[in-house]
């Protein structure tokens, strides 16, 4: 189970975590899990179709497979964030290594932009964490990586939940494919259509708000 639009209850409950931003008429989209070929490259495409700006959060192993991608993301103009070096599950990780793990994606992405994989940290990780990072989460899931769904209910989902400074999640893995590559264009397109912008979240975090935004 898994909330599409992230209720206000549990962005209170964790107000030191980065769900959105303030209302404007932009939205902020992420990409989880890259760079992948054949998904990564196929979506930086259609982004710079829109003039679209968008947030990586990669996995250190899969930067070390693919340094060109990688790459490619930074020159276009995208901002990075760090997604652990192995994608580990923090409630299944003690602290110790947790942290090797974000350090050593660190090494490879520079970004103080964090993004706990599945959304699971502890709160010992997060007081860790918090003193370096900005922890950025989201206030809209596309489902793009449940396989159960077609392409058209990530794009409704994403259509009905989301708002100006809403930080929207998309996957860029093979799993997901089938489902955010017909999506993505979809989303461009009627948020486009509206007048709303698609900006990266600031780099090094320093501008990112720390609470909530329920305005």
């Amino acid at each position: 189970m898994y909330f599409v639009k992230t209720p206000w209850y549990l962005k209170s409950v964790y107000p030191s975590l980065v769900w959105d931003l303030p209302k404007t008429d932009t939205l902020y989209l992420t990409f989880d899990d890259g760079p992948v070929p054949g998904v990564t490259d196929i979506i930086l495409d259609i982004l710079a179709g829109y003039q679209a700006k968008a947030t990586f959060f990669c996995i250190g192993d899969n930067i070390r497979k693919h340094p060109d991608l990688f790459r490619r993301i930074s020159q276009e103009g995208h901002a990075i964030g760090n997604h652990t070096y192995h994608h580990v599950n923090g409630w299944r990780t003690d602290l110790n290594t947790y942290l090797d793990e974000v350090v050593n994606c660190e090494a490879l992405v520079q970004t103080k932009l964090f993004r706990p994989p599945y959304g699971r940290i502890s709160f010992q990780q997060i007081q860790e964490l918090k003193k370096e990072f900005s922890i950025v989460m989201w206030d809209v899931l596309s489902g793009d990586f449940d396989t159960t769904l077609h392409a058209d209910t990530c794009v409704q989902h994403v259509v009905e939940h989301a708002v100006g400074g809403s930080i929207v999640v998309f996957h860029d893995s093979l799993k997901a494919s089938e489902r955010v590559l017909p999506a993505l264009p979809a989303v461009l397109k009627h948020f486009a259509d509206k007048g709303f912008s698609f900006r990266a979240l600031p780099y090094d975090g320093t501008a990112l708000p720390k609470g909530l935004h329920l305005d």
